[in-house]
């Protein structure tokens, strides 16, 4: 199956470690326009065509294999292999909830199958994360992190979960982080950015448009940008200093977060010890409140007995 195929992002060596690829209509430029109508079809629709072999991809366009491998060739690719690597992340990019849908377990398979083969994707994704990991990259952005003067975290839709939980967690050690998730929260702080600040953007897919505008802007006025995604070929990827790659694969339904999770986790375990006494400090500090403070539910708050069920509503 197709969905099956799709597994996390293969990229060279480290995580982040390669330039973004071209996109499709940098990679067409330079060829003849016969060669642009025979590969136009493939780029648009790139979910058709990654799992064929170069014979096979040539007889679904009505041509020959020589004539895709020269026009291959003609892109910068190194071979149909390579254009087969490029084509899997072009479909990461363009997939959507339905694609999982479609794509996923037969019709008739239970709920008790799809709730496995998910939890096996999601230890996947993970697999993936831990062999393209590079820890000293989170280390060094750790400390780059408390060298900013501002620190700004951009994303919406569903991925303003992760921006939340990032903005949440930083200001516990008393970074200056803020959390922006609607497009005018973009926009008004991301004008006032220097080259002193720091600004994460976290988007996956083709990418939400506030997210790349705003790090498209943080960049122009100079700022540190920090890209996490699924691919190399996510417009953020452009527009940023630097890249991390975790896979977003699920079985059936969305998107899977639990390699970006990891992530994060893994850049707060690194900011938490880069200066291991300052994070101490600031924890004995708020250990008072986050063992009596009023936000925390206690024992002696229960009832004397549980409230009685009510019957409104009942039909009788």
């Amino acid at each position: 199956m197709y969905q099956r195929a799709l597994t996390a992002p293969q990229t060279a060596g480290k995580m982040g470690a390669v330039p973004p690829p071209r996109l499709p209509s940098e990679l067409v430029r330079g060829l003849s326009p016969r060669r642009q109508e025979l590969v136009g079809p493939i780029l648009e629709r790139p979910r058709d065509y990654v799992l064929l072999s170069a014979r096979k991809l040539a007889e679904a366009v009505g041509s020959d294999a020589m004539a895709v491998l020269r026009a291959v060739r003609g892109m910068g690719f190194s071979g149909y292999a390579a254009f087969r690597e490029y084509l899997h992340e072009l479909a990461l990019v363009q997939a959507t909830q339905l694609d999982a849908m479609q794509n996923g377990l037969p019709g008739d398979s239970d709920v008790s199958a799809y709730l496995v083969e998910s939890l096996a994707r999601d230890g996947g994704n993970l697999a993936a994360l831990r062999g393209t990991l590079d820890q000293g990259r989170i280390a060094a952005l750790a400390k780059r992190l408390y060298r900013a003067r501002r620190i700004v975290i951009v994303g919406g839709d569903l991925a303003a979960v992760l921006v939340n939980f990032l903005q949440y967690n930083l200001a516990v050690i008393d970074l200056p982080a803020i959390a922006c998730t609607r497009p005018g929260e973009v926009v008004h702080a991301v004008r006032g950015l220097r080259r002193s600040d720091l600004v994460v953007a976290i988007t996956f897919r083709r990418g939400l448009r506030q997210t790349v505008e705003g790090l498209r802007h943080a960049r122009a006025r100079g700022a540190y940008c920090v890209a996490l995604t699924d691919t190399h070929l996510s417009p953020i990827a452009r527009f940023a200093d630097e890249c991390f790659v975790t896979p977003v694969q699920s079985t059936l339904y969305g998107v899977s977060y639990v390699a970006p999770m990891a992530f994060l986790n893994m850049t707060l375990v690194a900011c938490a010890a880069t200066r291991k006494s300052r994070t101490m400090r600031l924890l004995r500090a708020a250990d008072a409140e986050q063992r009596t403070g009023f936000r925390w539910y206690r024992d002696r708050d229960l009832p004397a007995s549980p409230p009685s069920r009510s019957r409104v509503g009942r039909r009788r």
